[in-house]
């Protein structure tokens, strides 16, 4: 896990900690809170259901560790990949106000997950300002992400689709890079890339060989590796701005209003 450090040189290396704190600034009361319901944890194989389209919604998931997605089944048996989840990600924070699950959550990696009980959630962020406004903003960020890719199955190419996504992947998984050296772990499967991306496996491939013949960027060992970041973000039409890596400060009243 990535480690951060808030006022006071506390360490942490909770996830969903350091997600939260990029939205909110956080006290230690909040920190500790936070450490607090994340305490029970489970740990699921990859490519192992967290819950299915059609149960009933039970706890809120956070996912320490590993990658997940959220996806949907066709009736003819095809799956579309509606969102990819990282470490510090959670699943759906009011689903709980619904009858049944519109669509299914699984572990694409060794993950682990913790499961966090919905009431005990509410009452936290109603007695945490801070926690409120980032799961709020956090929300947000998430919406624009769903937007993005509406965007691309809707109107880009294959290329540009494909482009776009390992883009927004490497700035959600690494940020900017700092040393000049744009590489991060990206543990998809060419069949999970073409359901996610509206494509087949096959045309996946050859995008991905000629995004690599081009000098741009290719998948090693569940390593993306960009040679290239101008070019595939002009490929891509990338705009990172809609991962909302700054946030505005909320004026004092809506900040009271939040949660």
């Amino acid at each position: 896990m990535a480690e951060i450090i808030l006022a006071g040189e506390r360490r942490l290396t909770n996830t969903f900690v350091e997600r939260l704190s990029r939205c909110a600034s956080l006290s230690e009361r909040d920190v500790a809170a936070l450490e607090g319901i994340c305490a029970n944890t489970r740990r699921y194989p990859a490519q192992q259901d967290l819950i299915r389209e059609g149960d009933p919604p039970g706890p809120l998931y956070v996912f320490l560790e590993g990658w997940g997605c959220r996806y949907k089944m066709l009736p003819e048996g095809g799956r579309q990949v509606l969102a990819v989840m990282m470490p510090g990600d959670f699943c759906d924070m009011h689903t709980g106000l619904l009858n049944e699950m519109d669509h299914s959550i699984a572990a694409v990696t060794f993950s682990q997950v913790a499961i966090i009980d919905r009431v005990e959630m509410q009452a936290l962020i109603e007695s945490h300002p801070a926690i409120a406004k980032a799961c709020w903003l956090q929300q947000l960020i998430d919406l624009g992400v769903a937007r993005s890719w509406i965007a691309s199955l809707g109107r880009r190419d294959a290329t540009e689709r494909l482009a776009h996504l390992m883009c927004e992947l490497f700035f959600r998984a690494c940020g900017n890079s700092e040393d000049g050296q744009w590489q991060c772990r990206m543990p998809l499967s060419q069949i999970l890339l073409a359901d996610a991306l509206g494509l087949t496996p096959a045309h996946v491939s050859r995008v991905l060989r000629k995004l690599r013949s081009a000098g741009v960027m290719e998948l090693i060992d569940d390593e993306l590796v960009i040679a290239d970041v101008d070019k595939l973000m002009e490929i891509a039409g990338f705009d990172h701005h809609y991962l909302q890596s700054k946030l505005r400060q909320l004026r004092p009243e809506l900040h009271n209003s939040v949660g």
